[in-house]
């Protein structure tokens, strides 16, 4: 019987269906912590005070729709109307500050659950596809928040909603405790209750979970409901953050942001698995190497095709484990 070099040599041969596991596993902290040696040796400031909380600033808002995102893709859904739901969020809290943040945030919020409640009516009860059912919405709904809010971007003086988007606590932005306690809570639902083994049971095989007689149709609309709360709460600080409401521009390419999280951090498109602690360090990962290239002046086209060539692997490796 014949026998490979490294067994030979006492080693265990290359497993690659093991190897594509593991990667897909723990390959998003890996390389976090690469990026992070080769950010600090580029650069000895990259982990100053300072420059860590402007990168917090500019993760939050993106880690929370990652986290609805990836409950959605975890249903093996999609939800492309994350950047339209801050949009609206964003037209609809300066018309109200002048009653204050007790109802200007509620509303916002109850805003985005609605959105998500549309779509996940359309997916759940309709039998849309997820990605034309949100696709609509994105359409839609920025259009209703560029009609609310005029062409034109609104400044915010409102002290306590700047408050929220600029604070810390401790030395960490405000955002970003929100943030880490929004992927608490998503990561608690996922692992210890009913509702998380139910929404990957239903990712893994819609049909069996329906006839095994769980409620597909509720958990659906749930996670597209938990989506759009998550994303006009980043709405919230967006505007809170940047002292301006401009629909427009606000939340653009956001889905694109969120989705990218979510695959980098070990969440299969294909659904029946939802990678939290990966979804957050995924969120992470894209914001540094953006935030690397950037300040050492690489033009924005090749940023572009570093983060295009990172999901195409992310994907990859996602796509090769579940064909196994």
């Amino acid at each position: 019987m014949s026998t490979t070099t490294a067994e030979r040599g006492g080693l265990p041969a290359l497993d690659r269906p093991r190897l594509l596991r593991l990667l897909q596993e723990y390959g998003v902290y890996a390389a976090l912590l690469v990026l992070l040696v080769v950010a600090v040796s580029l650069d000895g400031t990259f982990l100053s005070a300072s420059n860590a909380r402007v990168q917090l600033f500019q993760l939050a808002p993106t880690l929370l729709v990652a986290l609805g995102m990836a409950l959605v893709i975890g249903t093996e859904g999609i939800d492309l109307s994350v950047g339209a739901v801050i949009a609206l969020s964003a037209a609809i809290v300066p018309l109200y500050l002048g009653y204050g943040l007790g109802l200007a945030i509620p509303l916002a919020l109850l805003l985005g659950a609605a959105s998500g409640l549309v779509a996940g009516a359309m997916v759940a009860f309709a039998g849309v596809q997820p990605i034309v059912a949100t696709l609509s919405l994105m359409i839609g709904v920025r259009g209703l928040a560029e009609l609310v809010n005029g062409s034109s971007a609104k400044p915010i003086t409102d002290p306590d909603l700047l408050a929220l988007g600029e604070n810390s606590v401790l030395g960490v932005p405000l955002m970003a405790w929100i943030a880490l306690l929004a992927a608490v809570l998503v990561g608690l639902v996922v692992r210890r209750t009913t509702f998380g083994r139910q929404l990957v049971a239903i990712g893994d095989n819609r049909q069996a979970g329906r006839l095994a007689g769980l409620p597909v149709r509720r958990v659906l609309v749930t996670v597209y409901i938990v989506s759009g709360v998550l994303s006009a709460l980043a709405g919230i600080l967006i505007v809170g953050h940047g002292a301006e409401a401009d629909p427009a521009n606000q939340g653009l390419s956001m889905e694109l942001s969120a989705i990218t999280a979510v695959v980098v951090g070990g969440t299969p498109l294909s659904g029946g698995k939802v990678r939290v602690a990966g979804t957050v360090a995924g969120a992470l990962f894209m914001q540094l190497i953006t935030a690397v290239l950037t300040q050492h002046n690489v033009p924005a086209s090749y940023t572009q095709l570093v983060e295009a060539a990172i999901i195409c692997f992310a994907v990859y490796a996602s796509r090769e484990r579940g064909t196994r």
